[in-house]
């Protein structure tokens, strides 16, 4: 089993986000046609909330805590966001900045945005990209950028060329997970932490990052 964690960034319902993310799970499928995938599609605007309430109390409840168990237990992620201000959303880097920092080592990662010009497409290299190789993941070569433009001929004929960067993304993130190894994936509750080191508030692992909290 496969499994894919798909984070969301777009803020309206329905969002062309969304809608980026969902193209890019089809061709992801394609590719990986014949081994079993699992899609697990979260949404960051519904965790809004508790990603700020993460922020000041340094613990993740609930949905959140769910949706950091899906993106550390996938094998691989596809990760969208809008572009602001030239650059990635707010709400998609407070979620990468509640994540243990060794969380995506190694993992393969395909980037994609939105926005509402073609400007902004260099938004993925110079901020989204370096974000997750600080991170460590693998980023695939290809990211994939759509703006305003791009949705009224992608789809159908010859095309503005985002049907093709897509399925060559897709192809180069099917590639790379189907190159890992397969592994077990750990159960997180299989060594729960003693009750008497939580009241000690030794939970027997490192630290959180602290510099996120504190600014």
């Amino acid at each position: 089993m496969i499994r894919i964690a798909v984070l969301s960034a777009g803020l309206s319902q329905p969002s062309s986000t969304r809608l980026l993310a969902d193209r890019l799970i089809a061709a992801t499928e394609l590719d990986l046609a014949g081994r079993e995938v699992e899609f697990e599609v979260i949404e960051l605007r519904d965790l809004a909330r508790g990603l700020a309430d993460n922020l000041v109390t340094g613990f993740a409840a609930g949905p959140l805590r769910e949706a950091i168990d899906k993106v550390v237990r996938a094998d691989g992620v596809i990760a969208v966001t809008p572009i602001f201000s030239a650059s990635y959303s707010g709400l998609f880097k407070t979620f990468f900045d509640v994540l243990e920092p060794d969380s995506l080592i190694g993992k393969p990662v395909l980037i994609a945005a939105t926005g509402g010009s073609a400007r902004h497409s260099l938004a993925l290299e110079h901020a989204v990209r370096p974000l997750f190789s600080y991170l460590r993941a693998v980023v695939v070569p290809t990211s994939v950028y759509a703006a305003s433009e791009d949705w009224g001929s992608a789809g159908s004929g010859p095309d503005s060329g985002l049907s093709d960067r897509i399925d060559r993304a897709a192809g180069e993130f099917a590639d790379l997970l189907a190159a890992r190894p397969a592994r077990a994936h750990a159960d997180p509750y299989a060594e729960p932490v003693p009750f008497e080191q939580l009241l000690a508030g030794d939970r027997g692992r490192p630290n959180r990052r602290t510099d996120v909290i504190a600014t």
